[in-house]
């Protein structure tokens, strides 16, 4: 009788162990995906895409030592 109730909670927890390992989920996040790039007088535009907030961004870099990238948002896709 003892060996049958160690068989079948042996059995149950392998079950659950089963069952756990096949819920697990992993987040993943689409990488942010590059639209375009456009350049003219020293001063250059990328255009990226965020497919998780369906929204476009654009930088801008400029040709000086002390100018950045800079980016902005634009309006959210539908």
């Amino acid at each position: 009788m003892t060996k049958l109730a160690v068989l079948v909670i042996v059995a149950a927890l392998a079950g659950y162990a089963f069952h756990a390992f096949a819920e697990a989920r992993v987040d993943i996040r689409t990488a942010v995906t590059i639209m375009g790039t456009s350049s003219s007088n020293g001063i250059s535009f990328a255009w990226f895409y965020d497919p998780a907030v369906r929204t476009v961004y654009v930088c801008r870099a400029g040709q000086g030592a002390g100018d950045g990238v800079d980016c902005k948002s634009n309006t959210p896709l539908p």
